[in-house]
């Protein structure tokens, strides 16, 4: 008979291997041969961020932080493939935003970039300062710091939901991946289902809600599937392209 823990980490194992697929989405290398989301390989062939914004990028930063922060044994016992999953998708979004200050010729965002993540770090320590100082059990210290991972994660979830009103008036999907919905809803899931093999309710309520936002992505895709333009039928303005939520190492 299967232990509820080695089922616990194969889970873990198939929601990191998820992610690992949902972080390739933002790759320029890997993202132009796969059909995934163009948007680095198009700042990388211009050589310019155009409008392309980093705050998705940047807001994931943080939710990866705060859930490499639940994940550690003095907060949260056994969580160890929250902290790895996490860690490796704080790495790629800060390839992201390097990528992003790197090629913002004209400087529009990258000091909005240092002074956002400087204000994150701030905003981090203090999180950590009070968690250790102010609460002394595991229970108290999940509780606080699960609070926080829920909320971030949610807007994470939901931020694809952002381009629900431009698809509906334009009846096209092209600036609403398939891969990126794809991936919401099935890293939603499974990490609804990890957390329901050792009951974890922070877990299960951003995830919960996160699979059902991305299931609602793929009704709206399938949907306008059909009315949406071929490629190269009409002009794409660089404005009418954001990035997208990303990377789904960031969640947990």
């Amino acid at each position: 008979m299967v232990s509820a823990e080695a089922a616990r980490n194969v889970v873990g194992i198939i929601v990191w291997s998820c992610d690992f697929l949902y972080l390739l989405d933002g790759l320029t290398f890997i993202g132009q041969n796969i059909g995934c989301s163009p948007t680095f390989y198009r700042i990388c062939k211009n050589k310019d961020v155009e409008e392309f914004q980093p705050y998705p990028y940047a807001a994931t930063v943080l939710n990866c932080l705060f859930w490499i922060l639940y994940g550690l044994p003095i907060v949260k016992p056994d969580s160890t493939l929250v902290v790895t999953i996490n860690s490796v998708g704080l790495v790629f979004e800060l390839i992201y935003l390097s990528i992003f200050c790197v090629f913002d010729t004209q400087n529009k965002g990258r000091k909005k970039v240092f002074l956002v993540l400087f204000g994150e770090v701030i905003f981090m320590a203090a999180i950590v300062a009070t968690t250790f100082l102010a609460f002394h059990t595991h229970a108290r210290r999940t509780l606080f710091v699960g609070v926080f991972c829920d909320i971030f994660n949610i807007m994470m979830y939901a931020s694809p939901l952002t381009i629900v009103k431009k698809v509906v008036t334009t009846k096209s999907v092209e600036f609403m991946p398939l891969s990126l919905s794809l991936a919401n809803f099935l890293n939603g899931c499974v990490w609804t289902a990890y957390a329901l093999i050792r009951f974890d309710i922070f877990m299960l309520v951003s995830n919960g809600i996160g699979a059902f936002f991305g299931f609602l992505q793929l009704v709206l895709y399938a949907f306008y599937y059909k009315s949406t333009p071929k490629r190269g039928s009409q002009d794409v303005k660089p404005s009418e392209i954001q990035l997208s939520a990303s990377d789904a190492a960031s969640r947990a």
